[in-house]
């Protein structure tokens, strides 16, 4: 059996069995979360994650959802319990990017959990932690339908602004008050009640993870589940700095443009396992949405080195502890006045800048060609619906393994809404879904291909196009070829077609067709044919 925990006998044993009864929780969570929620984009698509964490707010195992997610989970909780009180019977709910949100549309729920003895009220017990559900809301306002606007210059264009307060205060909730904030302000959601529905399924499945942390620690005592918090993000810790001696002291840095220009910087000064990983140089503060936040940087960060073990650690901050950080003001770390109107837009920032920023990183580490680097991002919608979808395209290669076709990767990690559920509840047919033959990059190992998206519109909708990689190739390596751009076209009724760029949008008419073409991922190593010239 593959170990969690370093070492022998009973302490040993004991470490993997609490790993895997913690992830447990977490993937409790998450099932309730799917089976309760209302709309496709969380039970259909997955778009979600549960996460427990420690009393000080730290993470300590998710089950595997989306990476952009779980990384800013914890400094979200840390923002959260610093503004708010959170005793026994509260749930707090933000979405607010400068409280370690990623982007509006990502409404994070959070519970406080309380030990005690079997049959006592939780009033009575010390703070065990805490567990968070993080869901994609299709539609929660903004100045266009699904809620991530191509021309957003600001975060009150994005739609409503969720600052940290209490979805349910001592045991009482508070839904007349959240009905208010997302039927109000100046674009309000477009679908309030969906919003309401998987909100109660966030808070459901916070309620099955409370459950079942307190009866973990009725069983085992507050204090033993307490320590074997410690001790998994100290073995995470460990085993990162193993890894980083592996790479060998040394810096290793690496840049990578947007699809605008705009540069992305990482600098990773390594010294005995420890080390500062700085991105001063990137683009400053971003006129656009493509703006990230320190919580979803730390997220790439968290992802990349959890790619350097070998062993199956959970995701948790004791994987960050090895590094400092070092984020200046800018496209990743922007400032957020009080006023929304004053705020940057950020919601190209969670699913496109992530992206590229981890093959920004892999990159310096050398550790795989590029893969497609977006999420393809497409929504349409009116002012009855939004709808919302990420699409698989190329994974990079490596140096002993070819890059996966049409797959997701890196910081999404959600399913695709089956045809027949996308066609009953939406008014568009999906006309072909297919692989994009050769998109890959060539080399001694190929990139994976991307896919083909074509869809048919029966009534007029708005849509929108957020995406990378159609400017600049994803990059191969060591003599490895670039992967193919990404394209969208709009096929009119008329027979006209109309380029889009990879931000963009437009108003769609009954008959007209969108024909997506993702991009595939870099090759690794020159090919035979090459090496032999």
């Amino acid at each position: 059996m593959r170990q969690y925990a370093d070492g022998s006998g009973r302490e040993a044993v004991e470490s993997e069995l609490f790993a895997h009864r913690f992830s447990a929780i977490a993937w409790q969570m998450g099932e309730a979360l799917r089976r309760t929620a209302l709309s496709v984009n969380v039970k259909e698509r997955l778009d979600f994650s549960c996460a427990l964490l420690d009393p000080g707010g730290e993470l300590v195992v998710n089950a595997p959802h989306i990476p952009v997610h779980l990384g800013a989970l914890g400094l979200c909780v840390r923002a959260v319990k610093s503004v708010l009180s959170l005793e026994p019977g509260d749930v707090a709910v933000t979405n607010h990017p400068g409280f370690g949100g990623s982007h509006l549309p990502d409404v994070t729920v959070i519970s406080p959990v309380f030990g005690g003895k079997a049959g006592e009220s939780s009033r009575q017990g010390s703070l065990l932690g805490y567990v968070a559900s993080r869901a994609h809301h299709a539609e929660i306002g903004g100045s266009r339908p699904g809620s991530m606007p191509p021309g957003a210059r600001s975060l009150a264009e994005e739609g409503v602004v969720l600052e940290p307060q209490y979805l349910i205060r001592a045991g009482s909730p508070q839904w007349s008050e959240m009905r208010r904030r997302l039927s109000g302000g100046p674009f309000p959601s477009r679908a309030v009640e969906e919003n309401l529905a998987d909100l109660a399924a966030a808070v459901a499945a916070n309620q099955r993870g409370i459950v079942a942390l307190r009866a973990l620690a009725q069983k085992h005592g507050d204090a033993t589940v307490l320590h074997y918090m410690r001790a998994l993000k100290m073995l995470s810790e460990a085993r990162v700095r193993e890894a980083l001696r592996g790479l060998g002291d040394g810096r290793y840095r690496a840049t990578e443009f947007l699809d605008d220009g705009s540069p992305l910087v990482v600098a990773l000064d390594l010294s005995d396992g420890h080390g500062v990983l700085d991105f001063t140089g990137s683009a400053p503060v971003h006129p656009g949405n493509l703006n990230a936040t320190p919580a979803v940087v730390r997220s790439v960060v968290l992802y990349a080195f959890r790619l350097l073990l070998d062993r199956p650690l959970p995701l948790n901050e004791g994987l960050l502890r090895t590094v400092r950080l070092e984020i200046p003001e800018g496209i990743l770390n922007p400032p957020f006045p009080e006023d929304p109107t004053m705020a940057p837009a950020v919601v190209g920032g969670n699913v496109e800048t992530s992206q590229r920023l981890v093959d920004t990183l892999l990159k310096a580490l050398g550790v795989a060609a590029c893969s497609q680097g977006t999420m393809n991002n497409v929504l349409f919608g009116n002012d009855r619906f939004g709808y919302y979808e990420t699409v698989c395209g190329g994974c990079g290669a490596g140096p002993d393994f070819d890059g996966e076709s049409a797959v997701h990767s890196h910081m999404t990690n959600t399913a695709i809404t089956d045809p027949e559920i996308l066609e009953h509840r939406y008014p568009v047919r999906l006309e072909r879904f297919s692989i994009r033959p050769s998109s890959g990059g060539t080399g001694r190992h190929r990139g994976g291909d991307g896919v083909v998206r074509e869809f048919l519109f029966l009534e007029p909708v708005s849509l929108t196009i957020l995406s990378q990689h159609r400017v600049d190739p994803p990059y191969g390596a060591a003599g490895g070829g670039s992967g193919a751009l990404g394209r969208q076209v709009v096929k009119r009724s008329s027979g006209e077609e109309q380029m889009l760029e990879g931000i963009d949008g437009c108003e769609i008419g009954p008959g007209d067709r969108l024909l997506l073409e993702t991009p595939g991922g870099g090759g690794w190593g020159a090919a035979e044919s090459e090496e032999g010239e």
